[in-house]
């Protein structure tokens, strides 16, 4: 029995639409992230028997006819389709699933993504073509439901799905517990290898090309606007071995050998410091640390000795979350953090000489222009190697989606989360400040830090220093900039 995994077109006359960023859009930079939630489902059907499909619609990028074309092409014998959504693009992914029902009108339809996840009731009532909504984690509830299928019995009594009765009365079955065992879910890389094309994916921080893995799953912190704890993974604080981290890193080494750096995407990879440093460990040795570099998301309450431990290790680039320059705002986000706490983080990175890429935001509660502007002056004081600004994309299932829906500050429909082109959007209008001021502001702060001579005199002291720095940065470069000179 086959099961086909679809990550459906989605403005592909304008480029590669990013799905999996916990900010999908069409990036500036051109940032592609692999769709890994999906990867992850598809090898846990793989590995318990099931012929798959995989289709990376916005990878090539594929328009509608093109990506119907492919499934028609592989689509033989499959019984279940898996579709990944989110928010911006759900009408257009909802639309694409009632074509594909009508060619295989005898096949389970499932829906997964952040946002079916957050309101599935919802989302099901959008169409009769989706059969069920899987919330939250989905590996083992698309697993359990392709049993089902397989073996001839009902699917609708898995845990974990909301779906339609015989009668047409949408029901939800309790959830489907986390995932416990990290260690037992195959390795994305190797399906990677045999599905995707590693070259068609681009992370702007990283060095090109890169291999993007999970090491984790939860998160410890509580931030009130981060999408995947609040509707995918939860916050207990689930790992991988330190071993079968490491064996990933090998198996990567050894099958992808013009891959560059690995990218960890946990929401943050330093919660567990003792595993943090076992890993390094491991990596350096069996030489690892010499093959490959790589990056991960870090918080700010990471100590300077393991940040030299890591940066022994191969760790060439850490990712905070700074998010504001004012202590409130940290405060009303539940951040969980203080400018004093991220001064010294940034001070002890540069000092173990890893580069930091620092992401900020503006639109939270309590923001002004003021502290809008307090923000990009913190971007130009710490002075990190790269950064990123964004407006606040209230997601549905987070907390920032309540507070900004019960205070009527968020006008626009899902659709409205990105522009005509796919680029990011602003839906949010907070009291003195539009949701284009802030879009507009996002991208001065970028033509204001990178465009200074004392930016581009660092890239190119960085560039000779290491010439993959400069492809790296080139490449990127050419990306963004028609949004730097527009």
């Amino acid at each position: 029995m086959k099961v086909f995994f679809v990550n459906p077109p989605f403005k592909a006359e304008y480029g590669k639409f990013s799905r999996e960023n916990r900010s999908p859009a069409l990036t500036r930079s051109g940032t592609l992230y692999y769709p890994l939630w999906l990867i992850y489902a598809a090898a846990v059907c793989q590995k318990n028997g099931f012929d798959v499909e995989f289709l990376d619609a916005p990878a090539t990028p594929l328009n509608a006819a093109q990506s119907m074309d492919f499934i028609q092409k592989h689509g033989e014998g499959t019984k279940l389709f898996v579709f990944e959504t989110s928010t911006p693009s759900l009408y257009s992914d909802v639309k694409f699933i009632e074509e594909v029902k009508k060619a295989y009108p005898e096949a389970v339809t499932l829906l997964v993504g952040t946002h079916p996840s957050a309101l599935p009731v919802e989302t099901l009532g959008l169409s009769n073509s989706i059969d069920a909504i899987c919330r939250h984690e989905f590996d083992y509830i698309v697993r359990d439901v392709a049993c089902r299928i397989r073996d001839g019995k009902d699917y609708r009594d898995v845990l974990g799905l909301t779906y339609r009765d015989k009668e047409g009365a949408i029901k939800s079955n309790p959830d489907m517990p986390y995932i416990e065992d990290l260690d037992e879910i195959p390795f994305a890389s190797k399906f990677i290898k045999e599905y995707l094309n590693y070259k068609d994916y681009f992370f702007g921080a990283s060095y090109y090309p890169e291999i993007q893995i999970f090491t984790g799953r939860g998160c410890l912190a509580h931030c009130n606007f981060c999408v995947y704890p609040q509707t995918l993974h939860g916050h207990k604080y689930r790992l991988r071995s330190a071993q079968n981290v490491v064996a990933e890193f090998q198996y990567i080494a050894d099958n992808f050998p013009d891959v560059k750096e690995i990218v960890i995407e946990d929401d943050t990879f330093t919660g567990n410091i003792k595993r943090v440093r076992d890993i390094c460990q491991l990596l350096i040795d069996k030489g690892l640390s010499k093959r490959m570099t790589w990056l991960c998301n870090a918080r700010v309450n990471l100590d300077y000795d393991t940040m030299v431990i890591m940066k022994k290790a191969g760790c060439r680039l850490i990712i905070p979350g700074i998010e504001s320059g004012s202590d409130q705002i940290l405060r009303n986000i539940k951040k969980g953090t203080n400018l004093d706490l991220i001064r010294k983080y940034i001070k002890n990175a540069k000092k173990a000489g890893l580069l930091v890429h620092a992401c900020y935001m503006v639109g939270n509660e309590g923001e002004t222009k003021e502290t809008m502007q307090e923000t990009l002056k913190l971007a130009f004081e710490l002075n990190t190697d790269t950064m990123q600004f964004y407006p606040l994309l209230p997601f549905p299932g987070t907390e920032a989606y309540a507070w900004a829906k019960k205070n009527g500050y968020i006008n626009g429909k899902y659709d409205e989360y990105v522009k005509e082109d796919g680029t990011i959007n602003c839906v949010l209008n907070l009291p003195g400040i539009s949701g284009e001021e802030m879009v507009r502001f996002c991208d001065d702060a970028r033509k204001k830090y990178y465009l200074r001579p004392q930016y581009i005199m660092h890239r190119l002291w960085m560039g000779f220093k290491d010439p993959r720095d400069l492809k790296r940065s080139l490449k990127a470069f050419l990306k963004i900039k028609k949004f730097l000179f527009k």
